[in-house]
């Protein structure tokens, strides 16, 4: 199995996006709040299926990459090897997460993407799909719709509805069979 991890800090404000009208139409207006609140999610997501692994947190930092380490193996009892790439964030590579991928009993594999290559990690297109989602033009009245919207989108919108979203989070890894190829001599 393989994961792609990473972390998210959506802020509890709107975000407006540009839209077209009519011309004989009253300009739209977007409601704001007074908040700039910030929610942490740690996460990953299996490209194969969909199925993402989300921690709400406090601040993102050692003890939640294990704590979500902890989650991905526990969902995925049936798996012996868990490969998970992540970016190269101090927490990523803290002494802690070190001492815990380090023990015997671990099945999770965490390979680092190399430095300043968002574009090889999906899960960033999956935040982009988050904002367009939830975020693009709409206005949270409070910091727990706010927080429920995102984490209900990201734990149930993506797996239950992968679909419509896969060739947009997937689109630089794709299948190619050697059939598809000539050799040149």
């Amino acid at each position: 199995m393989v994961m792609f991890m990473d972390a998210v800090h959506p802020s509890h404000q709107s975000r407006a996006v540009g839209c077209w009208t009519r011309r004989d139409l009253p300009p739209l207006a977007l409601k704001t709040n007074s908040g700039r609140d910030r929610m942490n999610v740690h996460g990953a997501i299996d490209l194969s299926t969909g199925q993402t692994v989300m921690l709400e947190a406090e601040r993102v930092d050692a003890q939640t990459t294990v704590r979500l380490f902890e989650r991905i193996e526990s969902r995925n009892p049936g798996m012996s090897t868990i490969y998970v790439f992540g970016d190269q964030a101090a927490y990523h590579k803290a002494q802690e997460v070190k001492e815990w991928l380090n023990r015997p009993e671990r099945r999770v594999k965490f390979l680092p993407l190399p430095t300043y290559c968002p574009h090889l990690n999906p899960i960033e297109r999956l935040w982009g799909k988050m904002h367009r989602f939830v975020t693009h033009n709409t206005c949270y009245a409070t910091r727990k719709a706010f927080c429920e919207a995102i984490l209900e989108f990201l734990t149930r919108t993506v797996p239950n509805e992968f679909h419509r979203f896969r060739s947009r989070i997937t689109d630089n890894f794709r299948v190619i069979e050697a059939s598809d190829f000539r050799v040149l001599t």
